[in-house]
Order: structure tokens, then C-alpha cells, then sequence
């Protein structure tokens, strides 16, 4: 799974050194399936939009544009709006980059061979993402909010969370060997970054535990 998280805080300076003031974390719950490997992508994206103008669109599938040095990344949403002919696009929700190049974005999702031709124009527009440079990341994982025992602690020192600040992603791992072992049926979580001596709530919520039925 994926999951697209925007934390605005009162003082916008970096997103990254957010002063005294911070909004709540993003409420996420997560389902984990006993058993199974668990993977959750987590991308951060600030509130400043990126606006790009598109010069042309491809009429065969999957849906490709063209918008000089647009900066997007593979695994984030955009929306385009604006266009003249196509005007199918418009009316389109957010949609997941699949494939980039410098001047391209390609949107596997969408079939664009029976919409009207692309005529001119049209913009593209994504939230920029967050700068994950030197950010660490730590979760742990709760009977309930109270408990004082751990039922598991995801790191990125111990592998269980991976940071990068290419992708511009956030990866919580759990093996198979791993899920095997937990027992609860419901817990609770959190997911805290740090940036130096900066510790910034990011996501946390329920999780349930499906058992596993192949084993």
C-alpha cells in the first residue's frame, strides 16, 4: 500500500525544522495479514504546489505528457487541468506517475485513445515533495495507547524503516517470519521522524492483525 501524507504546520519555514508549533499526526490504520510479508510505502508531501505547463499529450495508451523540467517523481499523484481539446483530462482526479523521464510523466492508469485530440495547453500540478535528507524514523507498535510493553519497534536502525531521500519515500518492512509471531488481534502505532534533536509526529492509528489461514 501507499499512503500520501500532508502535515502543515502553523510556521512553514523548511517542513522539515517545524518550530515550536506542529498540527497532529496523519491518522492512518494499517491491516496486517498474519504471516505475510507487510509492506507500507509513505511518501511526504509538503503543501506547496508545483505547477508545470504541458505542450503536448500522446493520444495512444497509457496517458503521457509532456511538461518541461517538471520535477516529478515516480509514485506521486497529479492532476492536470486546463487543457484545450483534451479536455477529458480536466475533469480527471489525482494520478499515480508510473513511469518519468526529464520532460515526461506517464500515468499508466488512464487510456487516453478515445478522448477528444489534445488541441493546446493544460498544466500540471503535484505537491511538492519533503526533503528527507538526514531524517531518521522510529514506530512502535502497542496493545493499547497505555501499555507498557512493546509489541514490536520498527527502526530505520534496524532495517524496519527505510528512508530515501531520492524516492522521497518513507518504507515500513515487516517479514513473514515477523507477522508470524504476533498475536494481538487489534493494537495501536505511531510513526515519529527525527531530524536532530527535532522529533516530528508523522502518522499513527489502529492495526489489525488478520490470522493467517495457509500455514
Amino acid at each position: 500500500m501507499t499512503h500520501y501524507v500532508i502535515i502543515v504546520p502553523t510556521i512553514i519555514m523548511s517542513r522539515i525544522f517545524l518550530g515550536d508549533n506542529m498540527t497532529a499526526p496523519v491518522k492512518i490504520n494499517l491491516k496486517i495479514y498474519q504471516g505475510s510479508t507487510f509492506t507500507e510505502t509513505l511518501r511526504w508531501e509538503s503543501a506547496v504546489k508545483v505547477y508545470k505547463t504541458i505542450s503536448s499529450v500522446f493520444v495512444t495508451a497509457p496517458l503521457t505528457v509532456t511538461a518541461a523540467g517538471h520535477g516529478m517523481l515516480v509514485g506521486w499523484r497529479g492532476k492536470i487541468s486546463g487543457v484545450v481539446g483534451m479536455t477529458e483530462l480536466n475533469s480527471l482526479d489525482y494520478m499515480i506517475a508510473t513511469t518519468v523521464a526529464t520532460d515526461t510523466v506517464t500515468f499508466n492508469s488512464i487510456n487516453p485513445s478515445g478522448f477528444k485530440p489534445y488541441v493546446s495547453g493544460g498544466i500540471l500540478e503535484y505537491n511538492s515533495p519533503m526533503s528527507l535528507a538526514g531524517i531518521t524514523a522510529r514506530m512502535q507498535i502497542r496493545d493499547k495507547i497505555s501499555s507498557t510493553t512493546t509489541l514490536d519497534e520498527l527502526t530505520t536502525e534496524n532495517g524496519k524503516i527505510v528512508v530515501d531521500d531520492v524516492l522521497k519515500t518513507i518504507t515500513l518492512n515487516l517479514t513473514a517470519t515477523s507477522t508470524t509471531a504476533y498475536t494481538f488481534k487489534t493494537a495501536v502505532y505511531s510513526v515519529e521522524l527525527i531530524s536532530g534533536t527535532i522529533v516530528i509526529p508523522f502518522i499513527y492509528g489502529n492495526v489489525t492483525l488478520e490470522n493467517e489461514i495457509t500455514r
